[in-house]
């Protein structure tokens, strides 16, 4: 089984080719450019590095959120293009889900955290059993004292969310927290790969055209105030993709 995976919903973007439950290439940029700057080069790159064509791949997988918003339509659409170019199912992983499976196997409790902006974190609790993770609580979006007062015991932390929170994550639980090394806080293709794999042969084989980026909250264009007549552009009323232009990320 070949597997291409892609990661657009942080400052980082990767890809990684995984055959056979091995990662065969794995690569990331973190720069100041939009990834459909990188996104495609990284992709060709990593498949003449394995040596493989578009036809040889059995299918894709792609982090749907939550992040950036601009980032997850990005890593979306290509996939949907890929997938349909090469006749490929085209798997939707989260990206909190993907930062805690960075982490298995392990036992235990992870809270896995990517920044939102606007002083809000999107964050999801997951019990880790070995190689396996149970949702704890929900994906959702929400400032770091709501998140703190709905946990009790001791948690693992890891994503971009948790280096600004640090000290407060540290003061309200004390040696209940532990945190991930930093350079685990990004998501990572290689892990999405792994999680799309072993989705691939119980999906419906629809090349990603179901495939939504999740949000969980509006973006600042849907939410800031308009002058009167002014007219919104961009998104959809039933929450499509948008620009979010303040957001910072790319």
């Amino acid at each position: 089984m070949r597997i291409l995976a892609l990661d657009t919903s942080t400052r980082s973007c990767s890809v990684a080719l995984l055959a056979d439950a091995e990662i065969r290439v794995e690569t990331a940029v973190r720069l100041p450019e939009t990834h459909s700057v990188h996104l495609l080069a990284l992709v060709e790159h990593a498949m003449r590095l394995a040596g493989w064509r578009p036809g040889q791949l059995d299918g894709l997988g792609v982090c749907v959120g939550p992040g950036s918003f601009t980032g997850l339509r990005i890593g979306i659409a290509t996939a949907k293009g890929i997938a349909g170019a090469a006749g490929i199912p085209c798997i939707g992983v989260g990206s909190l889900e993907a930062l805690a499976a960075s982490l298995l196997p392990r036992n235990g409790r992870i809270c896995s955290l990517i920044d939102a902006r606007r002083g809000e974190l999107y964050a999801a609790v997951y019990r880790a059993a070995g190689e396996r993770l149970e949702p704890l609580a929900p994906e959702r979006v929400l400032t770091i004292q709501a998140l703190l007062e709905s946990l009790k015991g001791p948690h693992l932390f890891i994503g971009d969310g948790v280096t600004p929170h640090a000290e407060t994550i540290r003061r309200v639980l004390g040696d209940q927290a532990r945190f991930a090394p930093v350079g685990q806080n990004d998501p990572r293709a290689g892990i999405i790969a792994r999680l799309a794999a072993a989705r691939l042969p119980h999906a419906a084989d629809e090349r990603g055209r179901l495939l939504v980026p999740r949000y969980l909250r509006p973006s600042d264009a849907e939410t800031a105030p308009r002058p009167p007549g002014a007219r919104r552009t961009g998104g959809t009323k039933r929450g499509g993709p948008v620009i979010d232009k303040d957001s910072g990320l790319r």
